[in-house]
């Protein structure tokens, strides 16, 4: 299910035929018609066998490419129309948009002076002012889903970023009509999905021109619908339509790895004590004693004790008589 905006020039400038503002779309191929309800010829005027001339002019190229433009009649009475088909369809589809627009716009604006239809492949226009070249963003319409973009948390910033580059390269195309398409996936955390996108102008918009009707047209996508699945706006002069399917959701969070094992660090070891063994009792004081005579396996002997001073004595009366020993040589 889908839902269209439309955005008017002036107040009551344009009369919607079709379609209210926000009104569900019964047949999708046709969007909307506006009519100029200020500006009205009379029946079987010069003006109406123009307009139903350039129209059938119109019919007759939708089989030769994706744009044309014609003229009809002489001042007062001249008609200028055009028809541009989006730059994704076949040539089959365009001619066949345009065919249905051509006599559609005829039916529902029979005695208006100027105005434009809306189809989801296609738009014609008719005025009895010129405006091939002219800078017009109104009247606008937009059709949107009613399902939210993928990934809402970045999908703003992914729009514009897609259709800021889109934009930079269709302004410095030289290809006629300015007109290019992307496909892309997009991966992300939150789900991968594709987005299809696309930006067109009219060919007799120049450069500068063409890149401001599309900066409104993404301005007014952005902020309209609450960042919808898939859009399409159309302006008098351009158009800007996205498309997104959901490949994936995101992959399951996988269990986090336990943690390391740690363990406490050891308690220092304790230092080795041993205690010296509890004594019963102190141990008896040394005592000297002079020893007694031991029998001997091979008789008997005796061990005297000589004491200190006895042995000072014998020392110094050794020494003297070395000394005299040694005068005496």
């Amino acid at each position: 299910m889908a839902r269209i905006i439309i955005t008017l020039s002036t107040p009551l400038f344009f009369f919607l035929f079709s379609l209210l503002s926000h009104q569900t779309v019964s047949q999708p191929e046709h969007l909307t018609t506006f009519c100029n309800p200020s500006d009205n010829f009379t029946q079987t005027s010069s003006y109406e066998a123009n307009r139903d001339l350039l129209l059938s002019s119109l019919r007759v190229r939708s089989s030769l490419g994706t744009y044309s433009n014609a003229t009809a009649g002489r001042t007062p009475n001249t008609v200028h129309g055009m028809f541009l088909c989006r730059g994704d369809i076949t040539a089959t589809s365009c001619s066949d948009c345009v065919q249905t627009a051509t006599i559609e716009i005829a039916s529902n604006c029979s005695l208006n002076r100027a105005a434009v239809i809306y189809y989801d492949e296609c738009m014609v226009r008719y005025s009895s002012v010129a405006f091939f070249s002219v800078l017009e963003v109104r009247p606008s319409i937009v059709l949107y889903s009613l399902r939210s973009a993928p990934n809402l948390n970045t999908f703003n910033e992914t729009l514009a970023d897609k259709f800021n580059q889109l934009i930079l390269n269709v302004s410095s195309s030289s290809l006629v009509p300015y007109f290019v398409e992307d496909q892309e996936r997009v991966t992300q955390e939150e789900g991968s999905y594709e987005f299809e996108s696309m930006v067109q102008c009219s060919p007799g918009l120049d450069r500068l021109n063409c890149t401001v009707c599309l900066r409104f047209a993404l301005l007014r996508v952005s902020t309209c619908c609450g960042l919808p699945s898939s859009a399409l706006i159309f302006t008098p002069k351009c158009l800007l339509r996205y498309r997104t399917s959901a490949l994936s959701s995101p992959p399951p969070l996988s269990p986090s790895p336990p943690p390391p094992l740690s363990f406490p660090p050891a308690p220092p070891s304790p230092a080795l004590f041993f205690p010296p063994p509890a004594l019963s009792q102190p141990p008896p004081p040394l005592v000297f004693t002079r020893p007694q005579d031991v029998p001997s396996l091979c008789g008997t002997f005796s061990f005297n004790v000589i004491k200190g001073n006895e042995i000072f004595g014998r020392i110094a009366i050794t020494m003297t008589a070395l000394v005299f020993a040694l005068v005496n040589l």
